[in-house]
Order: C-alpha cells, then sequence, then structure tokens
C-alpha cells in the first residue's frame, strides 16, 4: 500500500475548505495509506514515510506560511539523504497572486530529493465550487499516480 501524506498550514476558513477537498479526493483511492498534518504538527518521520506528499499553504506577503517554512526547515537536514524522490504536489491560498508562494516551495524543494507531479492549484478569492473541485482531483490523482507506480 502506497503512502500519501498531506501537509498544510490552516488556520481555518479557505485553505482549509482545499485541504479538504483534496483529502476527500485522495479517500477515493482505496489503496491508499494517508496521513494528514498541520505543518507544525508534521515532522522528518512524516516524511520519511510517505511515497508522495501535497503542500498546501495560505500566501502570506508573498510567501509561503511560516509555518510550512519552519516544516522544511526541521525536515531538510534529517530527510534529505534518505528519501526516496517522493512526489510531491502543491494548492496554494493567495492573497495577491499566489506566485510567490510557489516560488517559494519550488525552490526550497530543489534542495529535497522530490519531483513535482501536477501544476500547483492557486485558488484567489473565494473558494469556488471549480477550485474545490480541481483540489479533489489533485489528491485523487495523486493518490492514483502512487497507487499505478506512475510515481
Amino acid at each position: 500500500m502506497k503512502r500519501l501524506l498531506i501537509v498544510a498550514h490552516e488556520i481555518g476558513g479557505r485553505l482549509q475548505e482545499m485541504r479538504e477537498a483534496v483529502e476527500r479526493g485522495a479517500r477515493l483511492e482505496t489503496d491508499i495509506d494517508l496521513r494528514v498534518k498541520s505543518a507544525f504538527g508534521a515532522g522528518p518521520e512524516d516524511l520519511l514515510w510517505c511515497d508522495g506528499v501535497i503542500f498546501g499553504t495560505p500566501e502570506n506577503f508573498g510567501y509561503m506560511s511560516g509555518a510550512l517554512k519552519d516544516f522544511f526547515e526541521r525536515t531538510y537536514y534529517e530527510t534529505r539523504e534518505q528519501l526516496s524522490n517522493p512526489a510531491y504536489a502543491l494548492f496554494v491560498c493567495g492573497g495577491s497572486d499566489g506566485t510567490g508562494a510557489v516560488r517559494s516551495v519550488e525552490r526550497i524543494l530543489k534542495g529535497y530529493p522530490m519531483k513535482k507531479v501536477s501544476a500547483e492549484i492557486i485558488c484567489l478569492g473565494p473558494v469556488s465550487e471549480e477550485v474545490l473541485a480541481r483540489c479533489e482531483e489533485l489528491g485523487q490523482g495523486v493518490a492514483a499516480g502512487l497507487c499505478l507506480g506512475i510515481f
């Protein structure tokens, strides 16, 4: 059974809606072991456990959340030489245009042995049904890709 980790910094509201949709989608795959953690609650053991990870962050001041940055700082040195190139994807609740958060996450993840397997989802403004459907598809797509051995 493949293992998928969802790590998100949510304080309620829009990002929580998006994370719940990602989780719903991932749970549609019955052969996936799913772990959902807050950015402050997840640690190196979670990252080493998974075959793939989906990150979620609000865009704060054109950057990822401090909590997600903290997660990366706490896990980098303990995991970078042990990771086996897990798949990753990203969803962002944008404050301006979301691209600053995407760039900051992707820049850090270049230092990890991880591979991006999906285009990011950026939500600006209220979370629409279209955004929630895309988030659900993201969760299911990453989970299915892991289960099928695509990534």
